[in-house]
């Protein structure tokens, strides 16, 4: 039985339990009887004690994970042993809970069969089982491989190595000509331990971006997964986050930076808009709380003007954030280091990015970056407005001097389409183009003071049905029953669960199907025979969802019986 505690991405901490004996994951199983899972050598191989269950871990024909051939999965009561290479058509029946890959060490110094070998087994495992790479774990390692999805490791590596007089550490390889087989096993114990704690706290990918600088092995680890892992790793990413540092050049490839990235290419000026204001970030999220925006907002927002500006924050590693969207992760949650560089990698992101949003078309554009300038230098003609610091007051001055300026003449546009047009931005956002379609006909409007809109639709008797609202809090929109029906009739991801009464949150053993587009954090919906029964926040992706038996697949905040 499995029971998943906490996501970081593919990693997750579990309890496992089998004949009344419980294992929590990520763990280190050791070559000395625990009561719980160890590894002894007999005779010419070994066995796996797991949870008073004894499983060979050798047996048969010894193929190596680069021979080509494929050999035949072995399984122990529940306990499935798979030798490298992975078969194509991998596949394990419902009993098999545990999946042993005794020959994994082969990939060790082979980052790229590293990557493809676990993509291509935790598919096959699904979600509901536990992985374990026999001898491939080690301290500057473990969490990577952890965040590509792997539950279990075991102490071989760091005892052969430690004999040899190899001093392993999260940070690098030591030659120390002496026994360091002991020292190596309790670095990994106290390495998972902090893997432990950054996934319980969804920040594992900031333990990974600080582990790959330590072998060459792990930085091309890393890089490979970011690139050929990607739709793999972007498919547990989640859509709210919690406050995450990008400390690495490593950290703009992201999954979660990437598919921002991916959606913004999407984004499409609102036809109104007409002078482009470009904006520096600020350390505090979302920027419009934030002291220096504020001072920006008290020169942008002082005349009928400031509905044809469309303000832009220029940052990394997220390149640009449109106003209407900075009260959505990630660029509610990002910390990076400020220190006036940019790495080439950064200014040349940030330039495409920029350069995308200003080939939209625009009467003209107005520069706040300041020393930033540099970055879009020459993309365009701009009027730069910053003297000395960006919240002088000179430069303010400046800018809204500038900003009147280039709206001279121009008619002011009614408050009421502006909103409208950044809902639409932020559910085209959030949803996507035919789901922002389904929702804003043209009986739909929104109200409220930004970022706090609220969606309504008119009905034919002049009836006001809410549809939706924006809560910063959450970083997202929230869909009443009848916004999610509408979504659900129009073909919009959805969930379809058994019918039964609800009487809280909906839990993964009710599930019957779900959409595998479907991201935890995103705004869940739950039908049975068409009809909306469940609205919520997904706590697991679709997948997930369809794989588990056990836990919570949707935090319920509407409910219809």
């Amino acid at each position: 039985m499995l029971d998943v505690l906490s996501r970081s991405q593919r990693a997750r901490t579990c309890t496992y339990t089998r004949n009344e004996i419980k294992l929590n994951t990520p763990a280190m199983i050791g070559s000395s009887d625990n009561g719980v899972a160890w590894v002894e050598t007999r005779g010419n191989g070994r066995v796996l004690h797991m949870m008073g269950i004894e499983v060979p871990m050798e047996s048969g024909l010894r193929t190596t994970s680069n021979s080509g051939m494929a050999s035949e999965v072995q399984v122990t009561d529940g306990i499935a042993v798979v030798r490298l290479p992975v078969q194509d058509d991998l596949q394990f029946d419902d009993s098999v809970e545990v999946v042993v890959v005794p020959n994994a060490y082969e990939l060790r110094k082979d980052p790229r069969r590293i990557v493809d070998s676990i993509i291509r087994l935790r598919r096959a495992a699904g979600f509901n089982r536990l992985l374990y790479l026999s001898g491939l774990g080690e301290p500057s390692m473990v969490a990577l491989l952890a965040y590509m999805g792997v539950d279990l490791f075991d102490d071989a590596l760091p005892r052969a190595t430690g004999v040899s007089g190899i001093r392993l550490i999260p940070e690098a390889e030591i030659v120390t000509g002496q026994d360091e087989s002991e020292n190596n096993v309790k670095a990994m114990e106290e390495e998972l331990e902090k893997v432990r704690i950054f996934i319980q706290t969804d920040r594992l990918r900031e333990l990974a971006d600080q582990r790959a600088p330590s072998t060459p092995t792990s930085v091309a680890l890393l890089r490979i997964y970011d690139k050929e892992g990607y739709e793999y790793a972007e498919e547990t990413c989640s859509f709210t986050g919690c406050r995450f540092s990008c400390n690495t050049t490593q950290a703009l490839r992201r999954p979660d930076i990437q598919s921002y990235k991916a959606r913004m290419a999407e984004y499409r000026k609102p036809a109104h808009k007409r002078v482009l204001l470009l904006l520096p970030c600020s350390a505090k999220k979302p920027y419009h709380i934030s002291k220096s925006h504020k001072a920006f907002s008290s020169a942008i927002h002082t005349a009928p003007h400031d509905t044809l500006v469309q303000e832009l924050i220029v940052t990394s590693p997220l390149g640009v954030v449109p106003r209407e969207l900075d009260a959505f992760y990630p660029a509610n949650s990002y910390d990076i280091p400020v220190t006036g560089e940019w790495k080439p990698e950064e200014k040349a992101m940030i330039r495409e990015m920029v350069g995308s949003i200003i080939d939209q078309g625009w009467d003209s554009i107005v520069c706040h970056l300041g020393e930033d300038y540099e970055l879009v230098e020459g993309l365009a003609d701009m009027t730069c407005t910053v003297v000395g610091d960006s919240t002088s007051p000179a430069s303010i001055q400046n800018l809204d001097k500038a900003l009147r300026e280039a709206t001279k003449g121009m008619e002011a546009v009614d408050y009421l389409i502006d909103r409208n047009e950044q809902m639409r931005n932020m559910l085209r956002f959030q949803f996507g183009e035919k789901a922002t379609e389904l929702l804003m006909d043209g009986n739909t409007y929104a109200i409220g003071k930004f970022p706090y809109f609220k969606l309504f639709r008119e009905d034919a008797d002049h009836k006001k049905i809410q549809l939706g609202m924006f809560t910063p809090e959450r970083g997202g929109i929230s869909l009443t029953v009848e916004g999610a029906q509408i979504l659900a009739d129009g073909g919009y991801p959805t969930i379809e669960i058994m019918d039964f009464e609800i009487k809280g949150n909906l839990f993964a053993v009710g599930v019957v199907k779900a959409d595998p587009s479907i991201h935890v954090g995103d705004e869940a919906i739950a039908v049975c025979n068409g009809k909306v029964r469940v609205v919520g926040v997904a706590m697991m992706c679709g997948r997930e969802m369809m794989d588990l038996k056990r836990g919570i697949a949707v935090k319920t905040r509407h409910k219809v019986n």
